[in-house]
Parts: C-alpha cells; sequence; structure tokens
C-alpha cells in the first residue's frame, strides 16, 4: 500500500507547477511526511504516559494539529471535506501559519538534542513548493492513509524512504550528494563493526545512510537495555551536512529510522578552522564518502 501511495503522489507533484524533478518529488513529500508521523508519534507518547498514569504535554499545539488543518475526520473516519481546508485557504495556512509556526521550534526548544529543535530546524530550511492547494490537498488525502503505529509499518516506510532516495540521487549530476548504494554501505558497516558506546561520525553526511545503516546494525536483533537504547538515540551518532536539501533529508531519514533527534548539524566541514577543534569533538569511528569532485570556495 505505502509504495502504491508513494507513486500517486509523485503523480499529483509532477502536474505541479512548483515542482520540476525527483529532488523537489521526494522534498515535498519529506515534510507532509514528516507531520503524519509526528501526529502518529503524539498518540503513542501520550497512550504511553497514560498507561504509566502521567500527563503528556503535546509537542504541536492544538489549532496545529495534523488532524485540526489536515484531516479533520467524521464520525466514520473519513476526511471531513468541510471541515478541511484546501484551494487557496489552504496553501495560505501553509505558508501564512504553519510554517512559521514550526521554525520557531528551533528559537523556543530548550536543547538541541530534542525532536522540537529538529522540528524548527527543518521548517527552517524548507518551503512549500506547490503552487497550487488543491495538489497539496490531493497529497495531504494520501499520506492521511499511511500509518506509523507499528514497527512493521515504521520499518516498511524506512526502507521506502529510502528508495525515494535512491531515486533522488539518480535524477542528476550532482546525485551523489545524496546517495551511496546501500551495499557498498552495509558491507563497510559490517567490516568496521561498531559497539555501542562509540560515537559513529560522517563529515559529509547526505542523506545520512552510513549513519541509518550503522544504527541497524547496533539495534536489529539484539536485547538491549533501556541504556544502551538511550545511547543509540542521543550520544552514537554524529553527522554535518553542508547542502540544505540533504540535510533536510538526512535529519527525515534518521527520524523515521527511529532515531528521534539526530544530532546533524546544517554546515560545511571543510569550512572549520583545524585550530578550534577540541577533545570533546573527537569521534571513534568515521563512516564516510564524501561527494568527488565538488566546488568549494577558494578559502576552502
Amino acid at each position: 500500500m505505502f509504495e502504491q501511495t508513494f507513486k500517486n503522489i509523485d503523480d499529483i507533484l509532477h502536474k505541479d507547477a512548483g515542482c520540476g524533478s525527483e529532488l523537489d518529488y521526494v522534498e515535498q513529500t519529506s515534510w507532509v511526511l514528516f507531520l503524519k508521523y509526528l501526529d502518529d508519534l503524539e498518540k503513542d507518547k501520550e497512550t504511553a504516559a497514560e498507561l504509566r498514569g502521567l500527563d503528556y504535554k503535546p509537542i504541536i499545539a492544538p489549532e496545529y494539529k495534523w488532524s485540526v488543518w489536515a484531516a479533520p475526520k467524521t464520525p466514520l473516519g473519513l476526511i471531513d471535506h468541510q471541515l478541511a481546508l484546501t484551494g487557496d485557504d489552504l496553501k495560505d495556512f501553509v505558508d501564512d501559519r504553519l510554517f512559521p509556526y514550526l521554525k520557531k521550534f528551533k528559537v523556543d526548544a530548550e536543547h538541541a538534542d530534542t525532536i522540537e529543535y529538529k522540528i524548527g530546524e527543518i521548517f527552517s530550511e524548507l518551503k512549500n513548493r506547490l503552487q497550487s492547494g488543491y495538489n497539496l490537498r490531493e497529497v495531504i488525502n494520501r499520506i492521511d492513509l499511511l500509518r506509523f503505529r507499528t514497527h512493521a509499518e515504521k520499518h516498511e516506510m524506512s526502507h521506502l524512504y529510502e528508495d525515494k532516495i535512491k531515486n533522488m540521487g539518480n535524477a542528476g549530476r550532482n546525485g551523489g550528494e545524496y546517495y551511496t548504494p546501500r551495499p557498498l554501505i552495509k558491507t563497510i558497516v559490517k567490516v568496521v563493526a561498531p559497539e555501542i558506546g562509540q560515537k559513529i561520525y560522517d563529515g559529509a553526511s547526505g542523506s545520512a545512510g552510513f549513519l541509518v545503516e550503522a544504527f541497524e546494525y547496533l539495534s536489529t536483533g539484539k536485547n538491549l537495555s533501556t541504556k544502551d537504547l538511550d545511547t543509540l538515540q542521543k550520544s552514537t551518532f554524529y553527522g554535518k551536512e553542508k547542502k540544505s536539501l540533504a540535510y533536510i533529508i538526512g535529519t527525515m531519514n534518521m527520524i523515521l529510522h527511529g532515531v528521534e533527534a539526530p544530532n546533524i548539524i546544517h554546515t560545511n566541514t571543510l569550512a572549520e578552522n583545524l585550530a578550534d577543534i577540541q577533545e570533546r569533538d573527537r569521534y571513534d569511528i568515521v563512516l564516510a564518502n564524501p561527494p568527488f569532485g565538488g566546488k568549494e570556495r577558494a578559502e576552502v
């Protein structure tokens, strides 16, 4: 079901004047997909809090929830087209209210290693390119059918997202900035054999393929303690990425694979002053495939 939904969304984006290539398709699918994922994540967190007898403080304010602006439902569970925004009303809401609201998360977040900060970073880098609010409504309706509640659903979605990135990597001369063949990455990670407790770094992370595969290697099929899981979430994977779109795709890719607040920074590694590097900047393992042949400023 997920695969057909992605194909249908590409068909919708193809006919929108604001989307001209596979790069645009992935970027625009990503932000809508992320907001639906975030809605399901909030539902899971709220349920977990209830089971422990705790109160849950939502991340997203009520009027900006997916279930309010994107997919209000009838009693039968279908999208309520009387309440759901569409056309110019939808485009104006997304451009003038939703995106500015989400950008503010970066300023308001308590720490950089929180999902709130990542929400702010993602929407500071993105913009809605769909020129038709009717096309956007179609995309939202398709994505609302997707679910991220079970492990199997999240696993299928993460692999389909990887396929989208692969297509993006083949879409132009600079495809290598986004995609390194996964069999190559899997082999390198297996040979390096990272262990929990080691810090893993990619200074040209692109779509975060190395970090994602290292996370899968360290977390799949293992009986991990709560401490191990916390270590994998917060203090194992680190990346830096120069290009805006690659940074967004990489962050999204890690979130969809289960790393809630990825430690990826939007910066040019080559522009850093070596004299500024300190002991705390050390890593145990470097997994990277820098894009060769790229252009850099003269001082770099």
